[in-house]
């Protein structure tokens, strides 16, 4: 049975028949160890001195922007990091400075440390690195982990992350923002309550719910929750939707299309497999990824890995999928189209392409632990899912 909270973000199958262990990750941070990794090519390019400086940045109980923030505040330097790592783990990655010139020492702090590792002619970036290594204690488990073996057949569905986890609505605000109703996506930052969230967030939550009561409760909205009081004081001082939407960081306004567009993948996805579409063998006409993750049409003999559209507004129809797409885009009353957004330009999108599975290799168990390797951009929850297969993904650990 699928949990509901795989439904409301746009899953709704198991891609194995595997039953299921059941148990739980996470329980300390110990349990979810996440290693980054970069090519060969950008690992033998950092050299012993001059250009960008690169560092390795270890973590736990904090996540890489809190991390880079506070780096900057105590040694007054700004570095990039390639991917994003929750605090919900012990974490390594790389970072790196985007200005040649001043560099640090060796830091530790409680949270994390970080170690100069040498120098890059060009600043690395997110296209240097080639995914994350994962080594991931289960919990009160059962048996049977080692009997798990179909984890070449995954498919790559965007994880709980990308929608808030214990408060899935990064989509809907999204969904709001593509239908122009900022006063719908005000409402959503502000008042959308989960049964996973703490008892005083809700209770203030259902206080935001009524616009009357945005000044009397300013004040009670914990600091923590920042993008609250940012949207709050917009509409406090202006009572304007549109004006207190784009008070949010562009990133994470950005964000919010994203995770739209990561719902409409997934249900695409879900109904692609429903309906029996072979989504772990590419054929003819096919667009897809070669290893070097170059887009092109399937051509027999390559080892390439098949892609789905990832819609926006130059969504490309001509692929196998357009049946299951145009099906959900029509449910959710939406259009290619409707991603450039006249109103707020800087948060349009024009789409894409994703891998339909989850590429995995150095997979291997030992009593209840797991480890593997994904290719950038895949979730580690998604193969966990089908292992375990959680009745409550969130008590679960994910």
């Amino acid at each position: 049975m699928i949990p509901d909270l795989d439904s409301q973000i746009g899953i709704s199958v198991y891609s194995t028949d595997f039953n299921g262990i059941g148990g739980v990750i996470r329980v300390t941070p110990e349990d979810f160890l996440v290693s980054e990794m970069i090519s060969e090519k950008s690992q033998n390019s950092i050299k012993e001195n001059d250009g960008y400086a690169v560092y390795k940045l270890k973590k736990k109980k904090i996540d890489t922007n809190h991390a880079l923030s506070d780096i900057f505040r105590k040694k007054g330097i700004r570095l990039k990091s390639l991917g994003l790592k929750d605090a919900s783990a012990i974490t390594e990655q790389f970072v790196c400075s985007e200005h040649k010139g001043r560099v640090i020492d060796n830091f530790t702090s409680e949270k994390y440390s970080l170690e100069k590792i040498g120098f890059v002619k060009k600043p690395l970036t997110k296209k240097n690195m080639i995914g994350n290594h994962f080594k991931i204690n289960i919990s009160q488990c059962s048996d049977g982990l080692s009997l798990f073996e179909e984890h070449e057949k995954i498919l790559n569905f965007y994880g709980y992350q990308r929608f808030g986890s214990k408060r899935p609505v990064t989509h809907l605000i999204g969904r709001a923002i593509l239908r122009r109703d900022f006063a719908k996506a005000v409402d959503l930052i502000l008042s959308f309550t989960s049964s996973y969230d703490s008892a005083e967030n809700t209770e203030i939550r259902e206080k935001l719910a009524d616009k009357e009561n945005y000044a009397k409760y300013y004040d009670s909205v914990p600091f923590q929750m920042d993008i609250e009081r940012i949207v709050l004081k917009e509409m406090i001082d202006h009572d304007d939707p549109l004006k207190a939407i784009r008070a949010i960081p562009v990133s994470l306004r950005r964000f919010y299309v994203q995770a739209y567009q990561s719902f409409i993948f997934n249900q695409s996805l879900s109904a692609a497999f429903s309906d029996g579409e072979d989504l772990f063998e590419a054929k003819s006409g096919d667009v897809c990824f070669d290893l070097k993750g170059i887009i092109g049409k399937y051509v027999k003999g390559l080892d390439q890995n098949l892609a789905l559209p990832f819609v926006g507004y130059s969504y490309y129809k001509k692929t196998r999928f357009d049946y299951q797409i145009s099906k959900v885009l029509e449910t959710e009353e939406i259009t290619p189209k409707d991603f450039f957004i006249k109103e707020m330009q800087e948060v349009s999108s024009e789409g894409g392409f994703r891998q339909a599975a989850i590429r995995c290799s150095n997979y291997s168990t030992h009593e209840n632990v797991v480890e593997f390797s994904l290719s950038r951009g895949s979730f580690a929850t998604i193969l966990l899912r089908e292992i375990m297969k959680p009745q409550d993904p969130i008590l679960a650990g994910f």
